[in-house]
């Protein structure tokens, strides 16, 4: 009996052992960064921990939360695809629009505070980050006239992914593109 015990943990062990991957190392010796994967299923777990994280940062500045905006989602998801398929982080659309033409295309009412685009290999809390230590694309993240926000983003099979966030504001104007 405890020789089958003994034979099954060491079983077990090398089994455990067998299920960790070995670290892969880059020419330089550093280790490889992981892919950031997101299933389709995680959509709305990743869009809700980017709206607190920056509401989170909004509140300490003193401004009020953003709600996310179905329609500026949608905004979002439209141009972080169409950046795919141009191949470069621009703010203009493969059929000439602008971030004002596709928000209004979506029926968003509201006004464009700005725009926020990123082409990484990051999570969107690292992309968050990038974004805030830049002065244009903090000012989008903080701007006190920002009332809804929509966030999405498009991953390609080799693990790049395209980040679209848009900010508006509910009834009020300004505009900012960053």
């Amino acid at each position: 009996m405890l020789r089958s015990f003994a034979l099954l943990v060491v079983v077990s062990l090398g089994l455990a052992a067998c299920a960790t991957p070995e670290p892969r190392f880059g020419p330089d010796g550093r280790p490889l960064p992981q892919i950031y994967r997101i299933s389709s299923g995680d959509t709305a777990k990743v869009q809700f921990r980017m709206l607190d994280a920056v509401n989170t940062l909004r509140s300490a500045r003193g401004a009020p939360d953003l709600a996310l905006s179905s329609e500026l989602n949608a905004a979002a998801a439209t141009h972080s695809r169409d950046m795919s398929v141009q191949n470069r982080p621009w703010h203009f659309g493969s059929d000439g629009s602008s971030p004002l033409d596709r928000v209004r295309r979506v029926g968003y009412t509201g006004q464009l505070v700005g725009e926020n685009i990123s082409e990484t290999y990051e999570s969107e809390l690292e992309t968050l980050s990038a974004w805030m230590s830049q002065s244009e694309t903090r000012e989008v993240i903080l701007d006190r006239r920002g009332r809804d926000m929509g966030f999405a983003w498009f991953q390609e099979s080799n693990g790049k992914i395209w980040w679209t966030m848009i900010v508006g504001q509910s009834g009020g104007g300004g505009s900012l593109i960053n």
